[in-house]
């Protein structure tokens, strides 16, 4: 699998399917609503998506709050065992069995109903690849929506010999690692039921996401100010006049200024160097990680500046309980911090993984706090400002290889893609398969955005492979000069 943009995606043209429920749910427009509302409540995270996506459906814009994936399986669709691999998926999952309404700001979960299932209607046929694309994209916009069931849309595009697979689902009822898991899944789902042999039993990794809620909403009242997970957050937050860490070099935004997000791609390393990189990195005592943040610090000093690094890691709460292969938004964001100094000995950059370890060692500390809790906190306690609503620059890694699913063929042959809204930073998607690191960045669509973000690329891949290349001989140092600064 590789996280790409949706233009990317390759399919070839066929004749197209979407799994439609028999019975939908939705509130009534006079806002009372038959559907029964669920004694588990919406998540912090995804009380303020559904908030958005409700207002944007309010003026008419279209809604891009998704992230989708799809492959390629051998085989002519048999699509009834497809609809039987669907049915079994969503049992497996209880989250993605309820929705969401909106009445007057306060966000309601609703069960689907007892009968709901989804089944295949005729979409037409596409005859090209861009027509396969567009109505792909169309159908995410308009039926991947957490106002009503199901919030996935599941898809197929058949040919003979073999057919496209696809899912998207809002992004309350999902996130980077449920996207890298579904789509194996679903095609191990459908092997079964066309061969009759078992299919994975993914039992023990497949907790419920509304149990999940539930924990977060039981050690939400731990946490005060006081509370040592805090003490980042709160030095992080003053420093940024009561808001959150933004991109450090200019992109041609106004103050609180917007532009259509662009995505961008960067190879970083071959698998080989990967290899040796994170062996860099565990010998100054890090790991793979803390040596991207090292990375990232090193860069941001030396063109901006920076004499401390400031950044917000994308953390996984599936630990939690066995959530490993759930779908939901399981997800916390840490503010990882640490001085860089203007040096320039041989040892530069074990010394700044060293720094970047501790500070990430700090920062999965700090993601036990519920990020629900941890602005609340902020908020009330007078530390953060109308800063703290706008969106930080996020740093994310995701290794591949570590997932079920990894070299199969479904896996190989899969792409994952999100919508693409607007954005007034340059969050940096970093990951890792058998073939490669390589970087995904969603900047904002400007002339000085995309010279800035690349000269910031540029630069960490020359970090990169300099401390790959120097590891022979004992030195790994990749410090840019000082001269280059374009702050």
């Amino acid at each position: 699998m590789i996280i790409t943009a949706m233009a990317n995606w390759r399919p070839a043209p066929g004749e197209m399917l979407e799994w439609h429920p028999v019975t939908a749910a939705r509130d009534d427009a006079d806002g009372t609503g038959d559907a029964g509302v669920h004694p588990v409540p919406a998540s912090f995270l995804q009380a303020n998506h559904v908030r958005g996506v409700d207002a944007a459906l309010r003026r008419g814009d279209r809604h891009t709050g998704f992230l989708g994936s799809a492959t390629e399986i051998e085989g002519d669709l048999d699509d009834a065992a497809l609809t039987r691999a669907v049915a079994v998926f969503l049992s497996r999952h209880e989250g993605l069995r309820t929705w969401f309404s909106v009445r007057d700001g306060s966000v309601r979960r609703h069960p689907a109903p007892a009968d709901a299932a989804l089944v295949p209607v005729d979409a037409g046929a596409a005859s090209s690849t861009d027509g396969v694309r567009e109505a792909v994209r169309d159908r995410l916009s308009r039926d991947a929506t957490p106002l009503s069931w199901p919030p996935v849309a599941i898809g197929a595009v058949r040919r003979p010999g073999s057919f496209s697979l696809y899912y998207g689902a809002d992004h309350a009822f999902s996130d980077g690692a449920s996207q890298v898991s579904v789509i194996t899944e679903l095609a191990d789902l459908y092997r079964a039921e066309v061969t009759g042999t078992p299919a994975l039993d993914l039992t023990e990794h497949e907790g419920s996401f509304l149990d999940h809620v539930r924990i977060e909403d039981e050690v939400s009242p731990s946490y005060d100010l006081r509370s040592p997970e805090l003490a980042d957050w709160i030095d992080v937050v003053s420093r940024h006049d009561g808001g959150l860490p933004r991109f450090p070099l200019d992109l041609g935004l106004a103050p609180g200024e917007t532009a259509p997000m662009e995505p961008v791609e960067r190879d970083l390393l071959t698998a080989a160097e990967a290899e040796v990189f994170e062996q860099v990195c565990r010998d100054a005592g890090g790991s793979f990680t803390s040596g991207l943040f090292a990375a990232c610090a090193l860069v941001e000093h030396d063109l901006a500046g920076t004499g401390r690094y400031d950044g917000i890691a994308v953390l996984s709460t599936r630990h939690r309980g066995p959530f490993a292969l759930s779908q939901g938004w399981f997800c916390a964001f840490s503010p990882v911090t640490f001085p860089v100094s203007d040096s320039n000995g041989p040892d530069d950059f074990a010394e700044v993984v060293r720094s970047a370890t501790a500070a990430y060692a700090r920062a999965k500390a700090a993601a036990s706090v519920p990020i629900g809790r941890v602005l609340d906190l902020l908020a009330t306690g007078g530390i953060g400002g109308a800063g703290l609503a706008r969106s930080p620059q996020l740093f994310s890694y995701l290794d591949f290889r570590r997932f079920p699913g990894s070299g199969t063929p479904a896996d190989e042959r899969a792409v994952l893609f999100t919508g693409e809204g607007r954005t007034a930073n340059a969050s940096m998607w970093f990951n890792r398969d058998h073939r490669h690191l390589y970087l995904g960045a969603q900047i904002p669509s400007t002339p000085t955005a995309r010279r800035t973000v690349r000269r910031y690329h540029d630069r960490l891949i020359e970090l990169l492979t300099d401390v790959v290349r120097t590891r022979d001989d004992g030195r790994a140092t990749g410090v840019i000069g000082a001269d280059e600064r374009c702050a």
